[in-house]
């Protein structure tokens, strides 16, 4: 997983509540358990006019032009903000991981459901929470301001506007700590692989007969 410290993106406004998982990767794309190539589906059925399904050529697909994230002025965003109870239902990790495939490190909401919330510290996103009249706010701005960018810094805690102003958001510390050294449950197990070595040879040689 990388490394997540500073972040300066393009803000697409996703202006719904209660966005359920089927939402973000409908079911059909479950198929694979790879964390790739899940980009082109995010969002299936709210980007495209037409049933989409695994191993289509989405460069061909009729867009539904009035979605935000088919539109040119959010081009290539890389923070996502919405409004309460984001990646609520099921709780497939491939939400996330669309989610990034895409390009989207970091998503603003009042609220998201606790196991979506979980899942995004495990992939490599932050997800932060604000209260609603800070999200209302960071709405309104973005929809005034073509190519409004947020400046996440993830050491100090903050979201800075362009117009200067520092927005502090909270984030647990052993969260935080993963995702500033780019750790997820693989690379924390890693981190052990000397004691766990050693405790490998040390059973070894108590119950020998275990590992004929």
């Amino acid at each position: 997983m990388k490394k997540f410290m500073t972040i300066t993106g393009l803000v697409a406004p996703l202006d719904r509540a209660n966005i359920d998982t089927d939402a973000i990767i409908p079911k059909q794309f479950l198929k694979s358990i790879k964390r790739t190539g899940f980009g082109p589906y995010l969002f299936d059925e709210w980007r495209y006019l037409d049933h989409g399904e695994p191993g289509m050529d989405c460069s061909n697909r009729p867009l539904n032009k009035e979605f935000i994230l088919n539109q040119s002025r959010y081009k290539g965003a890389q923070i996502l903000l919405s409004r309460d109870n984001f990646g609520c239902g099921s709780s497939r990790e491939h939400a996330p991981w669309a989610l990034l495939d895409f390009g989207i490190k970091v998503l603003i909401a009042p609220s998201f459901a606790d196991i979506f919330y979980n899942n995004c510290f495990k992939n490599g996103i932050l997800p932060i929470t604000l209260s609603s009249e800070q999200v209302d706010q960071l709405f309104t701005e973005v929809n005034q301001t073509s190519g409004y960018e947020l400046e996440v810094n993830l050491t100090e805690q903050t979201l800075s506007t362009p117009s200067a102003e520092n927005i502090h958001f909270d984030v647990d510390s052993f969260r935080k700590h993963c995702l500033l050294n780019g750790l997820d449950d693989i690379g924390l197990t890693l981190e052990k692989v000397e004691q766990i070595h050693a405790y490998e040879e040390q059973r070894q040689q108590e119950v020998p007969w275990l590992f004929t």
